[in-house]
């Protein structure tokens, strides 16, 4: 094992560890949502809860603790920089409008990259004790147990992940769900991206797409499915770290299809 693929296995195992962690802090706060304390930011439909920013401090704290020389990119408290070449980039409770209604479809997400690779991802989905895994080169896992997607399923045979928010034009969305539909396809929206891509990496959802998205919703979930064999676009490609970017995902049988019908989208939308 080379010095890099060393740290890339540290920093796995300690996302694995922390995240299970910052999981079970967000679950009390879930399970006791009468007292939890609910902001807007952006606007009513973007808020942040007492979970989120606990989630986050203990994310930070543990990181700090082990890595100190890493950079840390966070949704509620931005962007500590650090000189390791290393960065983490989490997001303490993805779902919050579903965790704060009391649906089961949120998670944390934890990601690190180095460059533009992803080198680690991490997802925990508290309410289903679901903890996927991922490193560059060394496979996906759910749980302990490999995952790997087949090269079969497409848009006609499976269900679709579709994500939505108000920093892009609705005619984007909407031209996208036409297409999809009139070529027999179907999509769910369950409010969290970061697990609707862990689903693609586990063979549940046979593709993800969102015109806009933030790193830290995106990133982990990306590298889930690049490692469960999945076609992704690169984020750190052709998206901004801090400002957010499009997000392409899918099967190997589903890919060439959705790259086809998002061009159309957001050629139509233009």
């Amino acid at each position: 094992m080379t010095t890099h693929a060393a740290d890339i296995a540290a920093r796995l195992d300690l996302a694995r560890e922390i995240i299970r962690e910052a999981g079970l802090l967000a679950l009390s706060f879930f399970n006791d949502r009468d007292a939890l304390a609910v902001e807007t930011k952006a606007n009513a439909q973007d808020v942040v809860s007492a979970a989120d920013k606990a989630s986050e401090r203990l994310l930070r704290e543990r990181i700090a603790a082990v890595f100190p020389d890493d950079s840390l990119l966070g949704e509620e408290y931005g962007l500590s920089e650090g000189n390791s070449g290393f960065c983490w980039v989490v997001d303490p409770v993805d779902g919050t409008s579903p965790f704060v209604f009391g649906l089961p479809s949120w998670c944390v997400s934890v990601a690190v990259i180095h460059g533009t690779d992803t080198v680690v991802g991490v997802i925990y989905a508290p309410v289903r004790d679901e903890l996927y895994a991922a490193s560059l080169g060394r496979g996906a896992s759910l749980n302990g147990t490999t995952l790997r997607l087949s090269s079969y399923r497409s848009l006609a045979d499976g269900v679709l992940g579709i994500g939505a928010n108000h920093r892009v034009a609705p005619e984007i969305i909407t031209g996208f769900l036409n297409a999809l539909l009139h070529e027999g396809g179907m999509f769910i929206r369950n409010g969290s991206g970061a697990l609707m891509l862990a689903y693609v990496a586990a063979g549940r959802l046979v593709g993800y797409y969102e015109p806009h998205m933030n790193a830290w919703d995106c990133l982990a979930g990306l590298c889930l499915i690049s490692e469960a064999g999945g076609r992704i676009e690169n984020f750190l490609d052709h998206g901004d770290l801090v400002r957010g970017g499009r997000v392409v995902a899918a099967a190997p049988g589903a890919w060439d299809g959705l790259v086809r019908l998002v061009g159309k989208a957001e050629t139509s939308a233009t």
